[in-house]
């Protein structure tokens, strides 16, 4: 047998809060913040730091962006998270200061480890560096790192740290070349 399910177990203390408050913050979330009016950032940062998350100056959230536990959840200041960006919070999720998670983006902070019976759960962290861009519906894997000042190209996969200041691409995600910055 490959996996047997009847015998997964939750770790004790995984989500962070108790039951009770991750279902109030998916009420919250779907009645209040997935609702509200587009231009309404502060009511959105206010939410989120209502349950926990640590969230810097002038952070732009959509209204669409879902994060599984804002508890496990920091942005720094003036970063940017586009429309459909799913932070599975599971495990902590740091985004750095002047960041940009675009759209359709899928930020995946935990997985099972397929090795046992029994598919535990694993918290993997995520580090996103600051003046990141997460291009276009990328999905960023558990445990890994994206350097500061790093491009991840619209559609990539990311399954391995990425380095500073690179142009990373593909399934898997691999550095191109420099990211070279035009002085205006």
């Amino acid at each position: 047998m490959f996996q047997d399910l009847t015998r997964f177990n939750l770790p004790n203390g995984f989500r962070g809060r108790s039951a009770g408050e991750v279902q109030l913050w998916w009420l919250i979330q779907s009645l209040f913040f997935r609702t509200s009016p587009q231009f309404m950032y502060g009511f959105r940062r206010w939410l989120l730091r209502l349950f926990g998350a640590q969230i810097g100056k002038d952070v732009i959230l959509r209204p669409s962006v879902q994060t599984t536990y804002p508890w496990k959840l920091s942005i720094g200041d003036y970063s940017w998270i586009g429309d459909d960006v799913i932070l599975y919070s599971l495990g902590q999720i740091d985004i750095g200061s002047n960041a940009v998670v675009s759209q359709g983006t899928y930020v995946c902070a935990a997985d099972h480890d397929y090795a046992f019976t029994d598919f535990p759960i694993r918290e993997r962290s995520i580090v996103i560096g600051e003046q990141t861009w997460i291009a276009t519906q990328c999905f960023i894997g558990p445990g890994t790192s994206i350097g500061a000042g790093a491009v991840i190209g619209a559609r990539s996969s990311v399954f391995q740290d990425m380095p500073c200041g690179m142009i990373c691409l593909g399934s898997p995600a691999r550095p191109i070349k420099p990211r070279i910055i035009k002085k205006f």
